[in-house]
């Protein structure tokens, strides 16, 4: 009996060690794993950086029965670990990009960079703008029921108000406000003063990483066009992309970025820029444009997350001329769960002759397309200032979910 009793503890305490392993393997994998996996068709959902989960078995022969489904992923098709939400969609063949271009854009209102106080004729400073409410980051929209296209427009209203308020319309963020802003007469410039700074438009130098063929449609950079004082994402109104002559390629160095230098070519265009979002910027390319670049393209399938291993891939990018050149990197993380959309991968440059051109990664390079098994699966969004050679890319799956809306 006592014999008994003792491997009966023995056996228990097994099966509590085995229950208690298959819930950290299944915490594990949990965690690591997307929660959303588009594919063509169920024998597709396979995650090339865990070759050891699939579906759950029963799942594949119900699986897309509609658009949308939900369905569990095991290691080695017997024990559970996740539940995701599977979309069914053909994988589009993408124009693979690789140029530099320049980015001129209209603000959708006026941005306020900052705010300052104004010496009134009482001699006590004043900031009217703040007294209004508003802060740096917020978008003015309108004035006076007037929608605003420049900064000089809100600029005239204030100088020509007299002191009399002006009604405008602001947003903060999601989120739309009304106030009144009464101007301050100014002694030091004889004039009435808003006490703030505005911005109504941005240029800069971005890289192009595909086009839609079927439609024109191009996405450029993997992240938004941020305001370099605010921070905040820019309300783009209307936009050009124009070409732009390389200069050259300013060296990044270990807390020094580097960059691509050039000018913008005068009189020319490749097409409008329409939309700014957190996966880049959007835009549609002009029929001459387009129809030389198709000539000469080179076309990948785009490649979905969970396409994607660690290991050896290349960047399409320029530092010099005006021809893309391939260059070796190596994705070193996947992060399939990271809430910045921008920052899916780990990516080193192991090239030498990008890292002897360039440093490594540099400011006008984001948006450079990366090939992964004959794949367009992603773009370069960051560097990391203490070491060049590395930065972060975003998932490519997630900037053609945006390029056309």
């Amino acid at each position: 009996m006592h014999i008994k009793k003792i491997m009966t503890k023995a056996a228990a305490t097994v099966l509590f060690a085995a229950l208690a392993g298959l819930f950290t393997t299944a915490q594990y994998y949990s965690e690591r794993l997307p929660d959303v996996l588009t594919a063509e068709t169920a024998s597709e959902v396979r995650i090339a950086e865990y070759p050891e989960i699939s579906l759950c078995s029963g799942n594949s022969d119900s699986f897309f029965a509609s658009p949308t489904e939900q369905a569990t992923l095991s290691l080695f098709g017997a024990i559970p670990v996740k539940n995701v939400r599977l979309k069914q969609s053909e994988a589009p063949t993408l124009i693979v990009g690789g140029k530099p271009f320049g980015i001129k854009l209209l603000m959708e209102g006026v941005m306020v960079t900052g705010l300052g106080d104004v010496e009134a004729d009482s001699g006590e400073p004043v900031c009217p703008a703040a007294e209004a409410g508003i802060e740096t980051g917020d978008i003015v929209r309108s004035a006076n029921g007037n929608v605003l296209t420049s900064n000089l427009q809100l600029q005239a209203l204030i100088t020509k108000s007299g002191g009399s308020p002006i009604r405008l319309s602001v947003q903060r963020e999601d989120s739309r406000f009304e106030t009144v802003l009464k101007p301050v007469f100014s002694e030091k410039s004889k004039q009435w003063k808003g006490g703030m700074w505005v911005r109504d438009s941005i240029a800069g130098i971005g890289t192009m990483t595909f086009i839609d063929k079927a439609t024109g449609r191009f996405a450029g950079l993997g992240h938004p066009i941020c305001d370099s004082d605010t921070g905040g994402i820019v309300p783009l109104h209307s936009g050009e992309a124009v070409p732009i002559e390389i200069a050259d390629a300013k060296r990044g160095e270990k807390g020094i970025p580097g960059e691509l230098r050039g000018q913008f070519s005068a009189g020319s265009s490749f097409g409008t820029l329409d939309t700014n979002t957190d996966c880049g910027i959007f835009g549609k390319l002009n029929e001459e444009t387009f129809a030389e670049i198709s000539a000469e393209s080179v076309e990948y399938k785009l490649g979905y997350r969970q396409d994607i291993t660690t290991g050896e891939a290349e960047v399409w990018t320029t530092v010099d001329g005006d021809t893309p050149q391939k260059y070796a990197i190596n994705i070193e993380k996947i992060d399939y769960t990271a809430e910045d959309s921008t920052r899916n991968m780990l990516i080193r440059i192991t090239d030498e002759r990008l890292i002897e051109a360039s440093g490594g990664i540099i400011q006008g390079m984001s948006g450079s397309p990366i090939i992964q098994n004959d794949k367009l699966i992603g773009a370069v969004t960051h560097v990391f200032v203490t070491d060049p050679t590395c930065g972060y890319a975003i998932f490519a799956e997630n900037m053609a979910e945006c390029i056309n809306k």
